[in-house]
């Protein structure tokens, strides 16, 4: 006699074993995803450094009218100090405040990009894993942990990198800040 599975057993068996097709589009439809929202976070990143290149340029242009408007000044006495000065630190407020909105944007679209990429990573890794699995002649198992792609993130130790970055574009920005107002006062008053 036979062996026979009920239809009710057998089904309930492969109900819970995922077809390896299945399973390989999952891995390759989290790759694909994790890839485009790679190249979209690369392109905001990219738009954003062109937003923040624009503004230093038209900051220099302002602070380049500012001291060319006093070193051809005649009129401009020492005592009109306050003047240039008053609008050289609403500028660099302004501009101070712009670059900051930049930063924020630039390091958060960076930050979501190394997420992507963390995460692309694992799931290519997982790829791989199970490939090799399936062509060593072993069988896809329940759904669960195998394959299963949690988003990725970096340790704590990647924030620092913004902090230096911060660190770099305000300290500069602080530098120009003093230059302008030191050679405002050598021109005015000396």
């Amino acid at each position: 006699m036979a062996e026979y599975d009920h239809p009710a057993t057998a089904n309930h068996h492969h109900h819970n074993m995922v077809p390896k097709e299945t399973a390989l589009q999952a891995l390759n439809t989290i790759i694909q995803l994790h890839f485009e929202k790679t190249l979209e976070k690369k392109r905001a990143v990219d738009l954003q450094k062109k937003e923040l290149w624009k503004l230093f340029h038209f900051f220099f242009l302002f602070l380049a009218i500012v001291f060319l408007g006093q070193a051809g000044s005649p009129r401009l006495q020492c005592r009109h100090c306050w003047v240039p000065i008053g609008l050289l630190s609403l500028a660099h407020l302004i501009f101070y405040v712009s670059v900051a909105q930049t930063l924020r944007c630039i390091n958060g679209f960076k930050y979501q990009r190394r997420c992507h990429k963390l995460t692309l990573g694992h799931a290519t890794e997982r790829l791989r894993q199970l490939k090799v699995r399936l062509s060593s002649g072993g069988v896809v198992d329940e759904m669960g942990e195998e394959l299963e792609i949690h988003y990725q993130e970096p340790p704590e130790s990647y924030f620092g990198k913004f902090k230096r970055n911060w660190a770099l574009h305000f300290g500069f920005l602080i530098l120009i800040y003093g230059f302008m107002v030191s050679s405002s006062v050598v021109l005015l008053c000396f």
